[in-house]
């Protein structure tokens, strides 16, 4: 039984103990909160133990699970590293490239398993594609959100965009080439909407749009590769998929077109999506690499890669910000 601690029991985290509470072979020892009012809650609800220490907390469990606002990462992964603790924590990583280089460093020195919660990684739409060969030279996102006070501590960049910018790294297989990016503040000093472009040493060419001002809310990709087109819908759980195929192959909806080289057959289809609760499926999956001592699917440096991504980012836009002030 894996005893486990969880670290910031807000928004998120009390979706984080809700899954916890159905995962088996786990045990929720409890939970370390700053806020009193959202303790007493928690405390009452769950029937967990608030813990006043987080040494004390940390020293009766296996792993930790933190859903604390960025600036709390660092401090609270190192402690628990030192200690041999297993830590899953929220993304982004860390809240400065220093800290989290050093969060990988201590974590390839320590025998921990470390998890970082890029959640889209077990989107079911996203899930539905894994088996399927991806090559893409054009991807196309967009992440737009209403704007939420909750998370405005970092830039639209590392709330949001960064969720694509993981699943697009574990997607293509390249270093990344070139980036350029433009952003406004609007709500607060950080981006709140951005547009960015990245090229990859392959080819592939990737345009980002978040926003966390918008009317509506969007998350999707497209990904555009030879003879296909796959759409994924993170929001309503749906994947797309056009392809040319061969019409006496298709058993799906199928329609011919003419092109310069002759007859194509263009084929659509809507894979199966599973029922996959993607916070309970991260979870559960930590949970794996710690009782079976496997990799986690998103490593400290899945982590680091998509904060280095991010902060380059950050870079490029720079002074190009316009404040709201």
């Amino acid at each position: 039984m894996l005893k486990i601690g969880v670290f910031g029991v807000g928004h998120l985290g009390k979706f984080h103990l809700n899954n916890w509470k159905e995962i088996t072979d786990i045990e929720l020892i409890g939970f370390y909160e700053p806020n009193d009012d959202t303790a007493k809650e928690v405390s009452e609800k769950y029937q967990l133990p608030r813990f006043l220490d987080a040494d004390t907390l940390m020293d009766a469990c296996d792993a930790i699970d933190i859903v604390a606002p960025t600036n709390f990462h660092f401090e609270w992964c190192e402690k628990a590293i030192k200690k041999g603790k297993h830590v899953f924590v929220e993304k982004p990583l860390a809240n400065t490239m220093e800290e989290a280089r050093q969060l990988v460093k201590l974590t390839k020195e320590s025998d921990i398993k470390f998890q970082v919660g890029h959640v889209e990684r077990f989107n079911p739409a996203f899930l539905a594609i894994k088996d399927m060969p991806l090559n893409p030279m054009f991807i196309e996102v967009h992440r737009l959100a209403q704007f939420n006070p909750r998370g405005t501590e970092v830039s639209v960049i590392l709330d949001l965009m960064i969720h694509d910018i993981d699943i697009i790294l574990s997607i293509i297989k390249s270093d990344v080439k070139t980036i350029s990016a433009s952003g406004v503040g609007v709500m607060t000093d950080t981006p709140d909407i951005a547009n960015v472009r990245i090229e990859f040493h392959n080819g592939c060419v990737a345009n980002l749009t978040s926003s966390r001002i918008s009317m509506k809310k969007m998350r999707k990709i497209r990904l555009f590769q030879k003879d296909s087109y796959i759409g994924i819908d993170f929001l309503n759980k749906k994947t797309e998929i056009i392809k040319l195929k061969e019409a006496k192959d298709s058993n799906v909806f199928a329609f011919d077109i003419q092109t310069p080289t002759g007859t194509k057959t263009i084929a659509m289809a809507n894979p199966i999506v599973p029922e996959v609760n993607a916070i309970k499926k991260e979870l559960e999956e930590f949970r794996d690499a710690i009782l079976n001592n496997t990799k986690t699917v998103v490593s400290e440096m899945d982590g680091l890669m998509a904060m280095d991504v991010a902060h380059q980012i950050l870079e490029k836009i720079g002074n190009n910000v316009i404040s709201h002030s």
